[in-house]
């Protein structure tokens, strides 16, 4: 959270106008020489139209699959580091141009020695070390937030270290091949959903081996009609509640450079970089709280909120705390998409948290990661989707399980 913030000042910043020589079209260059932490804040950021300008957020947008790839040293360097013996290389082909690029791997295609065709993600070189020494800093900050007055009762380094922890699992290659197969076994009954196979016996250290599939388009409305929008919006909020709700493994990266849409209609879920396995009991506190709130359940909403702190101080108002959290849901309860903004909603719900002293649990973020990622491309295809109704029949399924 502490890098969303960083980048977000120096995208307001440099949004300004009259600053000479810092356009928004130099914020990639900027943010990707800060390193992949910052990177990665960017990428969260870009999808808030809201909270942005148009400017801004293409120009982030552009860090999602248009990082330059690595150079033909970096790629010698990564290719010998996963595949140090010459004689265990396993592929047939492999083209050096790479397909996608990211802030901490890049993609490329290549045929195994039977001629399937499989993507290569291949960690860049130094990766780990430069997210180690961002996350030290990052800590240090929040340790110095913890001390002041407004913060104080906030578990910002632990927030911080839970995110950071997170964040290093994304250069975890064998665990995101394990991640990549959980998720294709947990959504395999959704026939809209498509997670690509892992290839484990020809992956390497610092190398993830998948299927390559064709004919990808960009996660965007393009020339989609009313109604195809919608069941698109549909389909991606099913595969995301379920996550959530039910199956406990999220993915929390899904912005346009991960998400994309098959030939078919198909929701393609590529990179299982980060993603976070939610406790049972954290799982089903987020449950009923969501619930509460599309059923404009105010009272019951704040009992939720309540049961999932980590901890409220002795002499806190309770009957105040409720009443402020129940005015919010009943604002709150039954918006669509473009009605209803996930990101000053949660400002508001951690204000009163704050305010009160109640102490909001930190593995809450992840789940509202998740959310805040997606809401930003959903309000892009369709601002009159039910945002808390499509999760009702989800929310029923895990409560009631």
């Amino acid at each position: 959270m502490a890098a969303r913030h960083l980048a977000a000042g120096a995208a307001d910043r440099l949004a300004r106008p009259g600053r000479r020589g810092r356009p928004p079209e130099r914020l990639p260059r900027l943010l990707g020489d800060l390193g992949p932490t910052y990177v990665k804040g960017a990428q969260l950021l870009s999808t808030r139209a809201d909270l942005l300008s148009p400017a801004v957020c293409d120009a982030l947008g552009r860090l999602h699959d248009r990082v330059p790839g690595m150079s033909a040293a970096q790629l010698d360097r990564a290719l010998s580091e996963a595949y140090p013996d010459g004689s265990a290389w396993p592929f047939r082909t492999f083209d050096r141009t790479a397909v996608a690029g990211g802030s901490i791997a890049c993609v490329y295609r290549a045929a195994l020695l039977d001629g399937t065709d499989v993507a290569v993600k291949l960690l860049r070189p130094g990766v780990r070390r430069a997210m180690e020494t961002d996350f030290a800093l990052l800590a240090s900050g929040a340790r110095l937030a913890e001390r002041l007055p407004p913060l104080r009762g906030v578990p910002a380094r632990r927030v911080v270290r839970q995110l950071g922890d997170a964040l290093l699992r994304q250069v975890d290659l064998a665990r995101e091949a394990d991640s990549l197969a959980l998720l294709r076994a947990n959504l395999a009954d959704l026939p809209f959903v498509r997670v690509p196979a892992p290839f484990p016996a020809a992956a390497g250290p610092g190398a993830l081996v998948m299927e390559y599939v064709e004919r990808l388009e960009r996660f965007a409305p393009g020339d989609f009609g009313k109604e195809e929008r919608r069941q698109i919006v549909r389909n991606v909020l099913r595969c995301v509640y379920r996550m959530l709700f039910i199956d406990g493994l999220v993915h929390c990266d899904m912005h346009p450079g991960n998400l994309y849409l098959g030939p078919d209609g198909s929701v393609v879920l590529l990179d299982a970089g980060f993603v976070v396995r939610l406790e049972p009991r954290v799982r089903l506190l987020f449950a009923r709280f969501f619930m509460n709130l599309s059923l404009g359940r105010a009272a019951e909403a704040a009992e939720s909120v309540l049961r999932s702190a980590e901890h409220v101080p002795a002499g806190c108002d309770l009957d105040a705390f409720r009443a402020e959290i129940g005015a919010l849901v009943e604002e709150s309860a039954g918006r669509t998409a473009g009605q209803f903004r996930l990101a000053p909603f949660a400002t508001r719900l951690f204000d009163i948290q704050r305010r009160s002293g109640v102490a909001a649990a930190p593995e809450f973020v992840f789940p509202l990661m998740s959310l805040l990622v997606l809401e930003g491309m959903i309000n892009d295809f369709d601002v009159d989707v039910d945002f808390q109704g499509e999760a009702i029949p989800t929310l029923l399924a895990a409560l009631n399980g």
